[in-house]
């Protein structure tokens, strides 16, 4: 019984040592970050539940990438209060956490929620974590750079994509820009049809 043991073993570790060499079992062998089977308009909630930016049954959204520990970070509370005075109105606030810009989001999802009810009272959605810049960068970051150059790739903390419900980039932001910038206010309103 020994002899059929060890047979079988062997012949399982020959079966699995033939498929790696098989066309196309590397490239099996690695997971694909996350992104990479994402389009520009798709995220993961901070929950862990999908979130599409087309999907949202808004007229205009503001993708925010945001940090905890940013000089910038009290600009949360401008964005829920810009998301309570137009969500009536069609503006959905999307936050998207990145630890990219001075290692200013390094605490896990559920830190950065808490830390965002508890010191500002977010309600308006947040993703996961994300890359927004670099070789892992999140795809709607490189469709809004293709669409409205430069302006638009995030170079800190906070900076700002105006997008149309179905998901088009239409003006980017820099981080210096606050939530209740006139520039920024009219481009929405424009936006939301108002």
């Amino acid at each position: 019984m020994r002899q059929s043991l060890v047979a079988a073993l062997a012949a399982s570790c020959l079966a699995l040592t033939a498929a790696a060499c098989l066309p196309g079992a590397e490239a099996q062998s690695a997971p694909a970050p996350e992104t990479s089977s994402m389009t520009a308009t798709q995220f993961t909630r901070i929950d862990g539940k999908p979130l599409d930016l087309t999907a949202l049954d808004a007229k205009a959204v503001l993708v925010v990438n945001t940090a905890s520990k940013c000089g910038y970070t009290p600009q949360y509370e401008g964005l829920q209060a810009l998301y309570e005075a137009k969500k009536d109105k069609g503006l959905v606030i999307v936050g998207v956490p990145s630890n990219d810009f001075g290692g200013q989001e390094p605490g896990t999802e559920e830190d950065v929620q808490t830390f965002c009810k508890l010191n500002f009272g977010v309600t308006f959605p947040l993703t996961k974590k994300y890359a927004v810049t670099g070789a892992d960068e999140h795809p709607f970051y490189l469709n809004a750079v293709d669409a409205l150059g430069d302006a638009a790739q995030p170079k800190w903390n906070f900076h700002k994509i105006l997008v149309s419900g179905d998901g088009t980039p239409l003006k980017a932001y820099p981080s210096a820009t606050t939530p209740s910038d006139a520039a920024l206010m009219a481009d929405i309103e424009a936006a939301l049809g108002s």
